[in-house]
């Protein structure tokens, strides 16, 4: 793909986020939110410098694989700081909370949260690599764009951007109409359950999640915390780095293995139902298609576009 098609790319990333970020901005105005701005600057500072970077070697010192790799760098840490703050804004609706139904399908299903607990108690080496992928976000994030910036896969790099934000938007948006507390609240669990092991998250999200439900917590803030239950985003997350680390043959096996292990981890280190994560695994798959296919369309405008200035070129040359 020539550069004109990756910076129309990179066009549509931004304006995805710049749309992200009015939503944000403007709940203050609609439903009595604050924006806490000093959780804001240091993302904003970050990714303008990595802006900043990539324009260095865009137009300096040209070197195609830094440029992308400091401009995804940007795109995500801007992203990553607006999709918080709109997963609370999407939580504060109040709507019914759906955790029963999750369970009984759980059920229904055959499949047996409390049972998967149980192994991971008794298997505490274990549960201890489960969290440790469950965690490992900053850690794939920076080397699935490494990766894909220094074996010249740019386009596959705008793919993995494009479906990580797209599963992203529809995980908030679909929380938003069918919130869950999580079987952290929903079952009652208390560390008497689990004396061997420390899941990840467990309860830490359910002050926040509940006071934006209540009215009480109304502050938007940079460093957000996890709150979505259905679906999982951190199932979608485990899809998304598989596909975008797949064309990198030296990668491709171990984090098809890494986020298998981190998608296992998300019941109990995240707090989900299953069918969280068979929601998360469905929507990143349909995501990334759909990032596909904006790739190839912004790619074939950009084709027709520069053969329409060719074209006038060579007719100006005519004449």
């Amino acid at each position: 793909m020539d550069a004109l098609a990756l910076r129309q790319l990179d066009r549509v990333i931004w304006a995805i986020v710049a749309v992200v970020a009015i939503a944000v901005l403007a709940a203050p105005a609609m439903g009595h939110f604050t924006v806490a701005w000093r959780t804001l600057v240091p993302p904003a500072l970050g990714s303008a410098g990595f802006v900043l970077a990539a324009a260095f070697y865009r137009h300096w010192r040209p070197d195609p694989r830094l440029e992308s790799g400091l401009q995804a760098t940007a795109q995500l840490i801007a992203f990553t700081a607006v999709g918080g703050p709109l997963s609370y804004v999407a939580a504060s609706g109040g709507l019914s909370l759906h955790d029963h139904t999750l369970d009984v399908i759980d059920h229904a299903l055959g499949l047996d949260w409390r049972g998967l607990l149980a192994w991971m108690n008794s298997h505490p080496v274990m549960h201890f690599v489960f969290a440790l992928l469950y965690s490992s976000f900053p850690v794939q994030a920076t080397v699935t764009i490494m990766a894909l910036a220094i074996s010249d896969r740019f386009v596959q790099l705008r793919t993995f951007l494009l479906a990580f934000m797209l599963s992203a938007i529809i995980c908030i948006a679909i929380s938003s109409i069918l919130p869950a507390e999580g079987v952290w609240g929903f079952y009652k669990l208390t560390a008497i359950d689990y004396p061997a092991i420390v899941p990840s998250t467990r309860e830490a999200h359910l002050p926040i999640f509940h006071g934006l439900r209540d009215g009480s917590m109304r502050e938007l803030t940079g460093m957000s915390e996890g709150i979505i239950t259905f679906p999982s985003f951190h199932a979608a997350l485990g899809i998304v780095f598989i596909t975008g680390l797949w064309p990198v043959p030296v990668l491709r096996w171990l984090g098809l293995v890494a986020n298998v292990l981190m998608i296992i981890a998300t019941p109990v280190d995240g707090g989900h139902y299953f069918v969280d994560v068979l929601a998360g695994i469905t929507i990143a798959a349909l995501s990334y298609l759909a990032a596909r296919r904006i790739v190839r369309a912004v790619s074939a405008a950009a084709a027709w576009q520069e053969r329409d200035r060719l074209a006038s070129t060579a007719d100006v040359s005519a004449s």
